[in-house]
């Protein structure tokens, strides 16, 4: 959700037109070539070090934010605007490598906030509190005017939500495991098993919602258009273009003064009528960045399913699994073959909103298929993790996950939901599994 723009253009205020921007979108979306770096975003809500069911002012978010500032980082800073902390790391030549900065930044980090008397909670949605506006800027202004009209699940992503973002290659132009269409393909069908086997957000407002991955709800609430995916059969950089196209305009951007929210302006419409004023490539620009599908083409793929995991390090786990069935062509194979089943209960409906990703946000790993398709990839994963590098403990970490929730067809929501119900069991604290 961050403020940045995809840059695909060197004249940003000319006015585009409806093939013009078709042209650009396929030609920036998926970069082809050979899967050779990695990246991470990971989101923590930000609460008080000790009793995280307490409130933070503002301005101690803000004083804590202004100090964190000062710190040199190699993963980029961003503030979401409930307040939520995110990190994104540079592109890494490899997952060790990824690991490695993020985890020092990390450390960097909350050292800072441990001076405030703050830390970092990984949480899918914020448990406790109501959703509440930290950053007051006229893109989260807009943002929240366009949302508010489907309902209040957009200002819950907006301030309670946080996940872990996988992004990787896109992959090779040639057909096979690595080809991007391929990679497309297997990104929508694993992502629902990827939110099933790390689920970790099933409260809001100190009570059960029935699902175990609210987060992904809260996707779903706010519509197909704004955070649903294309239709998977054809062609990708083709059925992204038409998305981007057919989808709603979320704001018309100012120098000065509010922002104008149209109801209802596609992009392609705008394009049309070229009224209020005629759309530009710097519009194009923003626009993709307020495209939230589950499967984000960023010239890489952000895969944005995941919720935030517990423990400290708990977030390298989805990243080393995921990484691994992407990346490592015989694991790539094994997942695809162990998704195609899957892919028959999607219906043919773009995700998130079929019954198989509504299922996994729903039951996680208690529905039967999405747990033995789980065990399945991760032993692929497992088995080609050393050959990506990774050292024993991620490895270790990655088995001891799999041990623990999906061989037991659990997901750390079930740890919360058992907590609250008294039953607790050992929860996972997040040992150090970096080096």
């Amino acid at each position: 959700m961050s403020d940045s723009v995809s840059g695909c253009t060197e004249q940003p205020r000319s006015a585009v037109t409806e093939a013009e921007v078709e042209a650009l979108v396929r030609g920036i979306c998926f970069k082809t070539g050979p899967p050779r770096t990695l990246g991470v975003e990971v989101e923590w809500l930000v609460h008080e070090l000790r009793r995280p069911q307490l409130p933070v002012t503002p301005e101690r978010l803000e004083a804590a934010y202004a100090a964190l500032r000062t710190v040199p980082l190699r993963s980029a800073l961003t503030v979401e605007p409930g307040g939520q902390l995110e990190l994104s790391s540079p592109p890494a030549a490899s997952l060790m490598e990824c690991i490695g900065t993020v985890s020092a930044d990390l450390d960097a980090a909350r050292a800072v906030l441990r001076r405030h008397g703050l830390g970092l909670v990984g949480i899918g949605n914020d448990p406790w509190h109501s959703p509440r506006r930290f950053l007051r800027q006229p893109r989260y202004d807009a943002m929240e005017t366009y949302l508010d009209r489907a309902g209040p699940a957009g200002r819950a992503m907006m301030c309670t939500s946080a996940s872990v973002q996988v992004c990787l290659d896109a992959g090779h132009e040639e057909p096979g495991p690595l080809g991007h269409g391929r990679r497309w393909w297997l990104a929508h069908q694993l992502g629902a098993v990827l939110v099933a086997a790390f689920a970790n957000s099933p409260l809001a407002g100190h009570e059960p919602t029935g699902w175990l991955s609210t987060r992904q709800l809260l996707w779903m609430e706010i519509g197909a258009d704004r955070a649903g995916a294309p239709p998977l059969d054809g062609d990708p950089r083709a059925a992204w273009a038409r998305h981007v196209l057919d989808a709603p305009v979320m704001c018309v951007r100012r120098d000065g003064g509010p922002w104008d929210v149209p109801d209802g302006l596609t992009f392609r419409e705008w394009t049309r009528s070229r009224a209020p004023r005629p759309p530009t490539h710097e519009d194009l620009d923003y626009h993709l960045t307020t495209l939230f599908p589950p499967v984000r083409p960023r010239g890489h793929l952000e895969l944005r399913m995941i919720d935030a995991q517990p423990g400290e390090d708990g977030w390298i786990v989805p990243l080393a699994v995921t990484a691994a069935l992407f990346d490592d062509p015989e694991a790539t194979e094994t997942a695809y073959r162990a998704v195609k089943p899957l892919a028959e209960r999607a219906l043919a409906l773009p995700a998130p909103h079929n019954p198989l990703w509504i299922d996994a946000a729903r039951s996680g790993l208690a529905d039967p298929e999405l747990q033995e398709v789980a065990l399945e990839c991760f032993a692929a994963a497992l088995e080609a993790l050393p050959r990506l590098g990774a050292t024993a403990k991620v490895t270790d970490a990655v088995a001891a996950y799999r041990d623990r929730y999906v061989g037991a067809g659990r997901c750390p929501a079930d740890d919360l939901l058992d907590e609250l119900r008294g039953t607790d069991r050992t929860l996972m604290h997040g040992k150090d599994i970096r080096s």
